[in-house]
This record gives structure tokens, C-alpha cells and sequence, in this order.
């Protein structure tokens, strides 16, 4: 049984440069929104894996049922990889919605739900030596009583009436900026719910309740954690 982790976060606030810790020979990123990463020296750190290069590390793919082939692809014959992130996982469900935009009725929302839990649920079921990480936008909404609170983003409440993504993971971290005294701003990851988000950890995981945003520590601490 793997693990999956979810971080959760507004653009530029620092979840993918959270990725620039991880040991790239043994990580694999899949790239739903096909982007450059936001780090010195990615391109070096990570090649495209396709037919010509099928010992590269980042695999550019967007649809529900790609990125489920490609997780499994990486813990059946990739036994060397021991980190998986999905980044920008927020796209996956984006670019789903767009194509389908003319179809008609709620199956489609359907749908769109369905893939999201298989790909979210899919840790479970692969190598047990394997972290995967989903790295996915924030967005804020109000609950029953009316209290704010911020959540993994989707394409709407036809899938938050189906889904809960936070749901399908022990670990929800949250990215966020500190401004310190002297104007500074230090990227971290909140490890426990402050009250208005859906961030949580098992107890005694992490030591602080705000980490720097490193992959890697959060690695060594999970692996920790459970040995």
C-alpha cells in the first residue's frame, strides 16, 4: 500500500517549488498542465519520458484515465522511483469539464467525479516503497453555518455533492506565506486545521505546525512516522 499526500495551495504560493528537494532519480513528476517547474535548473533535473527517452522522469499527461495509466506505469516498471508527484492535479478535472462543455445533464459531472476518486484512491493499490504527492489550487467556499473555509479547488458543487477530495488522504497539507518582521516571507506548509481549511496530519507526525515547503521533509518525516 502506498501513500498519497494532498497539498493544497494558491497559485505562486510555493507547492511546486516544494518539488526542487525531491532526489530526481528517484522521483517522477506528472505534468498535467504541461508546464516549465518553477525552480533553477529543472530542465536538467527532469527529462520528458516518452518512446525515444524511456528512462526520463516527467511525463506530460491531462485526462483521468492518462494519469492513472501513468501511475501505475511508474510503481509496476519503475521500481527505482519512490516519489510520485501529480502537479497541478486541479487540471485534470479542468480540462475534463472543457471537453465535455456541450454535453448536456449532470452525467458528465458524473464522470468527472468518478475519475478523481480513482486517480486520488490509486496510492492504496500501488507500491508500498512509493509517496505520491497531489499538488492541487485552493479555493474558498462557505459551509452550512457560514463559515469560511478554504478546500482543494474543483469544477463546482456538482462534484463537491459527489466528492470530497480531502477525503481520499490521511495527510492535507497547505501552503502558505509568512511575512516575518523584517519584511521577509518564508514558504511553509500548515500541518493541522487552523479552523477555516481542510488541512490535517496523523498526531505526532510532524513537529510543528508550520514546516518549510519541502518535499523531501515531508518524505523523511512520513517514512518516519511509520517505521
Amino acid at each position: 500500500m502506498g501513500v498519497g499526500v494532498l497539498v493544497i495551495a494558491e497559485s505562486g504560493s510555493g507547492k511546486s517549488t516544494s518539488i526542487r528537494t525531491l532526489n530526481p532519480e528517484e522521483t517522477v513528476i506528472i505534468n498535467i498542465a504541461n508546464k516549465p517547474l518553477p525552480f533553477k535548473g529543472w530542465k536538467g533535473m527532469y527529462k520528458l519520458l516518452d518512446k525515444e527517452n524511456p528512462n526520463g522522469n516527467m511525463i506530460n499527461v491531462s485526462s483521468g484515465p492518462g494519469v492513472y495509466k501513468a501511475m501505475k506505469h511508474v510503481s509496476d516498471k519503475m521500481p527505482h522511483i519512490k516519489n510520485l508527484v501529480i502537479d497541478d492535479w486541479q487540471y485534470m478535472s479542468s480540462f475534463e469539464y472543457f471537453d465535455k462543455a456541450n454535453e448536456k445533464g449532470y452525467d458528465k459531472f458524473t464522470q468527472i467525479a468518478a475519475n478523481l476518486a480513482q486517480v486520488g484512491k490509486l496510492p492504496k493499490d500501488l507500491r508500498e516503497d512509493l509517496l505520491c504527492f497531489f499538488l492541487t489550487h485552493s479555493e474558498e467556499s462557505t459551509d452550512i453555518s457560514g463559515r469560511r473555509r478554504v478546500k482543494a479547488k474543483t469544477v463546482g458543487k456538482m462534484i463537491d455533492n459527489a466528492l470530497t477530495l480531502e477525503g481520499l488522504f490521511s495527510i492535507v497539507l497547505f501552503a502558505k506565506i509568512n511575512k516575518e518582521e523584517d519584511g521577509s516571507l518564508t514558504y511553509g506548509f500548515e500541518t493541522q486545521n487552523n479552523g477555516e481549511n481542510t488541512c490535517k496530519s496523523p498526531m505526532d507526525m510532524f513537529d510543528e505546525v508550520f514546516i518549510p515547503n519541502d518535499l523531501e521533509l515531508v518524505r523523511s518525516k512520513i517514512i518516519s512516522y511509520e517505521n
